[in-house]
């Protein structure tokens, strides 16, 4: 409870806690080395692929938790994804695979929203399953979801908790009976299909650019590429103190640049491009004309290198000792004899160009990831300050300047509105296709607008909504007997004169209707029962009564009717519409022809959407809700076709 509030406060960040089990007593010590060795086996298991990974804002890092209330001794991390929503599904997936791979281990994970991952499956959830229920109850195990269930009633099943579980007892549970709590398969596919496709997902989520920029940052970004993330959020979150140091530069002067390639993931590419920013005079960076073909090239260099400025410009001094001091550790040694050991060097001869590129990167790794609790971790402005301290060769730079690999298209910064569509159905779970744009091929029927509807209508909505058709979560409407004719005695009792709408007690009106999937076989036996004939002939006299006092208003008008429908068929309606149905309006009092609903319904459904003009509304909202789709109005199509000539 501790770690939810503390994390309440953190925006965009999402911890990881990782327990033991089964839990055994025993010396708290050793259980510590214990873990301890886990931290190694997880991240040398997996630095193939963190190592390299590029991170918004914070790393995915593991550490050693002591007990603290009735959360037991693990091991866990916090990690702030930032803008980029990517980082935090990339770790759910880590944590999935943690697990599989050291099924000794039962992982949860939330962030400041509380259990996102019942969030991605809403749709899927029982009924039971609330956010003021859920805590502690989801966690991985053996790499599948699980989900601790509450008793159906009090004492049912006793070694179920009737309340909010404590750790302590749903890692005892999974331990008892780890079969018993594996989330329903469309849980699990909902959250499986959001972690789908990692590890090469990281590859596609990447962005190559050239890049024009002083000759230093080149330098630090082939030692540490993921300090790009540090000098874009530096250069996007900036304020006016911070281009006080831009002017003029001091670390990264602007007659030292060359042409290079930078790898940005797709956040960070996406964050520079779309600042829009005129660099001061006085730090000697110009950019060439906008139609100059490697304009674009420029001003990303130029942003990067304020972006490198501001953050070497808040680091005063620079401990050129302090990565060395971590490396220094018997904890270093052993994960880099780890590393060798799971071929992490791919069989490099020790000493040569990739062999060291590969070590440094581990080295940079292990530092901001497994760091030992004692040692200070350096900023990202000490570490740019230590790596220009590093020799290289203009020449070389400049060789590779001539022959860089061509850059990455960045057409998926545009997105039309009909992949913008398809993209939120996707994340809505449903996969409509687009309708067809050819009119000849639509086939489109007006009783599946009506049904849906109807269907619609039929479902029972609380204060928490409404359930459209096509939700999964199915519930039988029952109907109890007793409770109606109660509510009938209420409306149609001898005492008429008493009686009174606001007297009507609400939820005991609704009293008869029950979506309780969990209603036993009495419940169920009564639906069949058929009502007293004296309380069905109170009704109809009621709603007789009702329909005569309503045709001596205008209410009837409103509707269409079979007879209308015809008479329209042999005539052309006249513009003086409103002068025929007051003619006509003697003759309505008696008229009881019966209104046909579904084609009322459907006129005014489509009168609703037509009103819409190709923008979103109620109508076209909640028929898409139920996977209905309606064709594309003609005529507003013809007049924004004109519009544009």
């Amino acid at each position: 409870m501790e770690g939810e509030l503390r994390l309440a406060t953190v925006e965009d960040a999402v911890q990881y806690q990782l327990f033991l089990i089964p839990l055994e007593p025993g010396d708290p010590d050793q259980h510590r080395e214990v873990l301890q060795q886990y931290i190694e086996r997880i991240l040398v298991q997996f630095a193939p692929i963190l190592v390299s990974y590029i991170w918004q804002n914070q790393p995915f890092n593991l550490k050693y938790k002591p007990t603290k209330g009735d959360i037991p001794a693990h091991i866990g991390g916090v990690t702030k994804f930032g803008d980029n929503i990517e980082d935090e599904w990339f770790i759910v997936y880590l944590i999935q695979q943690i697990t599989k791979k050291f099924p000794e281990l039962a992982a949860r994970v939330d962030d400041n929203d509380g259990e996102f991952l019942l969030i991605e499956a809403a749709d899927f959830l029982p009924k039971w399953l609330t956010p003021e229920n859920s805590a502690n109850r989801v966690f991985f195990h053996q790499g599948e979801l699980c989900i601790i269930p509450q008793p159906k009633t009090p004492g049912e099943e006793p070694w179920l908790p009737d309340t909010n579980p404590t750790i302590l007892q749903t890692l005892m549970l999974l331990s008892a009976h780890p079969e018993d709590f594996l989330a329903t398969k469309s849980i699990r596919t909902a959250v499986y299909k959001r972690i789908s496709g990692y590890p090469e997902k990281v590859q596609a989520s990447l962005h190559q650019a050239h890049c024009y920029l002083p000759v230093g940052i080149v330098v630090v970004l082939k030692h540490r590429p993921a300090l790009v993330a540090a000098a874009v959020q530096a250069f996007y979150l900036r304020d006016p103190i911070d281009l006080q140091a831009c002017r003029p530069f001091k670390t990264f002067l602007p007659n030292t640049r060359v042409m290079t390639s930078v790898t940005f993931t797709k956040c960070l590419y996406a964050q520079l491009m779309q600042q829009k920013f005129v660099p001061d005079r006085r730090s000697g960076y110009t950019l060439p004309s906008p139609v100059h073909h490697q304009y674009k090239a420029h001003e990303l260099g130029m942003k990067l290198a304020h972006g490198f400025e501001i953050l070497c410009s808040k680091c005063n001094t620079v401990s050129p000792d302090s990565k060395r001091q971590v490396l220094n550790t018997p904890f270093w040694a052993s994960f880099l004899n780890s590393l060798k050991t799971n071929n992490y060097f791919k069989g490099e001869l020790e000493g040569s160009a990739k062999y060291l590129d590969q070590l440094h990167m581990a080295e940079n790794y292990f530092q901001q990831s497994i760091k030992p609790e004692s040692s200070v971790a350096m900023s990202p402005g000490e570490e740019i300050l230590t790596l220009l301290q590093t020799s290289f060769d203009l020449d070389e730079l400049e060789k590779e300047a001539a022959s860089l690999p061509p850059e990455d298209d960045d057409g998926w910064l545009e997105i039309s509105p009909d992949d913008l569509d398809q993209i939120l159905s996707e994340a809505s779970g449903r996969n409509e296709s687009v309708p067809p744009s050819n009119e000849e091929d639509q086939k489109y029927d007006l009783a599946e607008v009506t049904e849906s509807m109807k269907a619609f209508i039929s479902k029972v909505s609380t204060h928490e909504g409404a359930e459209t058709p096509w939700s999964p979560a199915e519930a039988c409407v029952t109907f109890d007997v007793d409770s109606f004719t109660n509510a009938l005695d209420r409306i149609l009792g001898a005492d008429s004169e008493e009686l009174d709408s606001d007297d009507l007690d609400e939820e005991e009106q609704f009293e008869f209707l029950d979506s309780d999937e969990d209603l036993d076989s009495e419940a169920h036996g009564q639906e069949e029962k058929a009502l007293p004939n004296k309380m069905i002939g109170s009704l109809r006299s009621y709603m007789d009564d009702m329909d005569c006092e309503l045709t001596h208003t205008n209410v009837g008008k409103s509707f269409v009717t079979p007879r209308k429908v015809a008479s329209s068929a042999k005539e052309p309606l006249s513009r003086d519409a409103d002068c025929a149905l007051e003619d006509d309006s003697d003759a309505g009092d008696t008229d009881l022809t019966p209104v046909d609903v579904d084609l009322n319904l459907v006129t005014n459904l489509l009168e609703s959407y037509s009103a819409q003009a190709g923008l979103a509304g109620p109508a076209s909202n909640i028929l898409q809700s139920m996977g209905v789709h309606l064709p594309e109005n003609s005529d507003y199509r013809c007049i924004n076709s004109r519009a544009t000539d």
